[in-house]
């Protein structure tokens, strides 16, 4: 696993389409933006989990 540190409005990208964005940190919580072809599709964890036993 690759771990980085980002402040608030700092972003990263994974390839060349993809922008993982800091939108705010607030105690245990921090609030991302994602930006990326609408034919990548995107699930929190449990709902991608939920998703693949259903399968």
């Amino acid at each position: 696993m690759l771990v980085l540190s980002r402040k608030a409005e700092e972003s990263m990208f994974i390839g060349d389409d993809i922008k993982i964005t800091v939108l705010d940190i607030r105690g245990g919580q921090v609030r991302i933006g994602i930006t990326a072809p609408q034919e990548v599709k995107i699930h929190r964890e449990e709902i991608y989990d939920r998703i693949a036993n259903e399968e």
